[in-house]
């Protein structure tokens, strides 16, 4: 319902009046995982949602439990969002593959990094999840200097995470996010 609302509003500022377009086609994979990078900035968070409203996609996303305090934890919860404790071991990447494995059609949005600030060492959770719920990741790139959102093609995961992660981190490392000091870089 929420897609229905806000999907003219969405498509009015980023695409009419500050530019914004898409690169690539939507999945059409019915699961899958997408890592969006670089991420820089909390803009992010608004322009990934414009790039689902205007695919017309559902996706879901996690986020650090503190965001979904009130008043805004419901509107998160609205968007598609699963608040996860970053503090305590919960076996996040298990019960996320369960929620995969229960639905015919699923997929989550992570921000590989984990952080806004520069992170040569992203976390492994999306790969893993990728792995144990054999589905393909989709990567999903923020370039602000040409206001484009890009999507790959679907990579599926060859079960070498320093290789494929090698394979991932060069298909990031020449968009800019919006603070591009904390951007992608292939250390």
């Amino acid at each position: 319902m929420y897609n229905r609302i806000l999907r003219p509003v969405y498509i009015f500022i980023f695409e009419m009046v500050l530019g914004w377009k898409i690169v690539g086609k939507k999945p059409d994979h019915k699961k899958f995982i997408i890592i969006a990078a670089p991420h820089t900035s909390n803009w992010d968070f608004m322009v990934g949602e414009w790039a689902r409203a205007s695919l017309r996609m559902k996706s879901w996303y996690v986020a650090k439990k503190e965001l979904f305090i009130w008043p805004f934890g419901y509107l998160f919860r609205l968007l598609g969002g699963f608040p996860v404790d970053r503090k305590k071991n919960s076996n996040l990447v298990e019960q996320i593959v369960a929620i995969y494995d229960h639905r015919d059609e699923f997929n989550i949005t992570i921000a590989p990094e984990g952080t806004r600030s520069y992170n040569p060492d992203w976390k492994s959770g999306f790969y893993n999840i990728a792995m144990l719920a054999k589905i393909p990741i989709q990567m999903a790139a923020f370039d602000y200097p040409s206001r484009t959102v890009t999507f790959a093609e679907p990579f599926f995961p060859k079960g070498d995470f320093k290789e494929d992660l090698i394979f991932i981190k060069s298909f990031f490392k020449d968009f800019r996010g919006k603070n591009p000091e904390n951007g992608v870089r292939l250390d």
